[in-house]
């Protein structure tokens, strides 16, 4: 499930403060992890069709009513051609508390496979780099994923082929455990958002994340990038968290 911005009228300080009060309130209730695990059946750029096993875990804290976050995911495939098995894994870090990356592509070309991502809302936004057009692309080596240019990417990969949006809440929905190409493309034609129907490759009006104020991870939060008084609030409990260590 898509994340809701913080809308960029907050200053940072306040965004500091927010960021706060949110782990506070999300403290109140805990929900055990779910897991749910299913195969795409992805169509590539030269009409074959690879399956891939999806697996997508949430958990952790969460605010009442509302989902857990996404803290684990991993697709596995053997490429066409090929009899090796690659693992791509999506996991939760602190610093923004949960996993980094909404799968959108996935297709091999000159038996190299490739994914496209975008950022799992804004904090990851801001930990990538803020790209735009808004992906985050990688590419597999034959030993592990590494981080390409969006420039880097074959021409020929034009379309998100993975279910893009709330991809563990549509597979549980499902009739199979095998989820259609057809099935995929019918999904991710009903979303509104253009980067999420085709892979722009020209930078687009607000990155695609209009409502992320830029922010810097310092020292354990989440501030503007001029905010003097949450580095210094910050620097504060750094500083008191050293003096206690050398008691």
């Amino acid at each position: 499930m898509a994340q809701h911005p913080i809308k960029s009228s907050l200053t940072p300080f306040i965004v500091l403060l927010l960021t706060f009060t949110i782990s506070a309130c999300a403290g109140v209730s805990k929900y055990g992890d779910t897991s749910t695990n299913w195969k795409e059946e992805v169509a590539l750029h030269d009409g074959q069709t690879m399956i891939v096993k999806h697996t997508f875990k949430r958990g952790g804290r969460r605010e009442p009513g509302q989902m857990p976050n996404a803290i684990y995911e991993s697709l596995a495939f053997t490429p066409p051609n090929s009899h090796q098995t690659v693992l791509w894994e999506n996991k939760k870090t602190e610093d923004i508390g949960n996993s980094n990356f909404r799968p959108l592509l996935l297709d091999v070309v000159d038996n190299t496979p490739y994914l496209v991502t975008n950022a799992l809302g804004c904090l990851s936004y801001n930990k990538w780099g803020r790209p735009n057009p808004p992906y985050i692309v990688f590419k597999y080596d034959g030993n592990a994923w590494q981080r390409i240019t969006l420039q880097e990417l074959p021409a020929q990969l034009t379309t998100p082929n993975l279910i893009v949006n709330s991809a563990d809440t549509v597979a549980a929905k499902a009739d199979s455990n095998l989820i259609s190409a057809a099935t995929i493309k019918s999904f991710n034609s009903t979303l509104i958002h253009k980067e999420y129907k085709t892979i722009l490759r020209e930078p687009i009006k607000d990155g695609g994340d209009s409502g992320c104020p830029e922010l810097v991870y310092y020292k354990g939060a989440w501030v503007g990038p001029g905010d003097s008084i949450g580095k210094r609030m910050m620097d504060s409990r750094d500083k008191k968290l050293n003096k206690g260590d050398n008691k």
